[in-house]
């Protein structure tokens, strides 16, 4: 499966600016994962928003709330917050440059591969890469991707660049309330001793490859040894991804399936040729042409 930019923008240095794109360097779907399913009746563990007296909602009818005390909050539109204008949203400027061992493990959190959108912006990019590396120092700046601004390190990867999301100050719990009743005092020499030199012996290159997930290997097995058993107790959800009524469901979704189907009819509507689409929800853009049928679809499908 082809990797999918989870940000476009420009990587700054001065007044060079490159375009780049940036991708997740993790993926999630490489171990063991599980559907919940109701063991009693053998169907689908399913989670719905649901708004309480009113059953469940369109993710097209949420905003976001901040609460302000007393059970109030201050809504806020996407629209509203799409407006904050932030350079960071397309440009990653490094403002700051620290040595490379300089940053503790403490504060990094996730990384990202940071590549050229094309062949002219190759040239400054290798610029950029080599002139760290020469340094010995990583990068820092800040970026707006999905719905946060991020603390960045920039270091050399490779051939390329990684670009590695940093926790800021105020998120880093204090370690003293935890460490403070650790006592201070010197370890036994010859227990220092004995220790040093089995770390000593153990001491060899870094290879990942070399380590492996052993408790998803037994689920695999696991997995495996109950697919091949004829023992072993199979159901059959009935569905394939999408949900479908089925008798005894709340009768509130029943009801919130009514009404939808009610307005979307049109009240009183004397030709079949006019749309079924539910009204727009207040302060929702009118869709145009083009857009109308895939703004339907995403709806449909949350």
């Amino acid at each position: 499966m082809a990797s999918r930019a989870v940000w476009k923008g420009q990587l700054r240095l001065s007044l060079v600016s490159i375009p780049v794109e940036i991708h997740s360097a993790t993926q999630s779907g490489a171990r063991v994962s599980f559907r919940q399913i109701h063991g009693p009746s053998g169907k689908r563990v399913r989670y719905e928003k649901v708004v309480p007296g009113v059953g469940p909602v369109d993710s097209s009818e949420i905003l976001k709330g901040y609460e302000t005390g007393g059970d109030e909050y201050i809504l806020l539109e996407p629209e509203e917050i799409d407006e904050i204008k932030l350079e960071t949203k397309k440009t990653l400027e490094l403002v700051q440059f620290v040595g490379a061992c300089e940053i503790s493990p403490l504060w990094y959190d996730r990384p990202y591969y940071v590549v050229p959108t094309d062949d002219l912006a190759e040239d400054a990019y290798r610029v950029v890469r080599d002139a760290l590396r020469k340094a010995d120092k990583v990068g820092l700046g800040q970026l707006v991707m999905r719905g946060r601004e991020y603390l960045c390190a920039l270091r050399p990867c490779g051939d390329g660049l990684l670009l590695e999301t940093l926790h800021y100050a105020d998120e880093i719990r204090k370690a003293d309330p935890l460490f403070s009743g650790i006592e201070d005092d010197p370890a036994d020499e010859e227990l220092l001793a004995v220790a040093t030199q089995l770390i000593d012996r153990k001491t060899a290159p870094f290879e990942a490859a070399s380590f492996e997930d052993r408790y998803d290997k037994a689920l695999r097995e696991l997995i495996d040894a109950k697919t091949k058993s004829k023992k072993t107790r199979r159901v059959a959800t009935g569905d394939s991804g999408e949900s479908k009524p089925a008798g005894g469901e709340n009768v509130v979704d029943l009801m919130d399936a009514l009404k939808k189907s009610l307005q979307s009819s049109g009240k009183g509507s004397k030709s079949s040729g006019k749309s079924t689409r539910p009204k727009a929800a207040a302060g929702d853009k009118p869709a145009t042409k083009s857009s109308a049928k895939p703004a339907a679809k995403s709806r449909k499908q949350a």
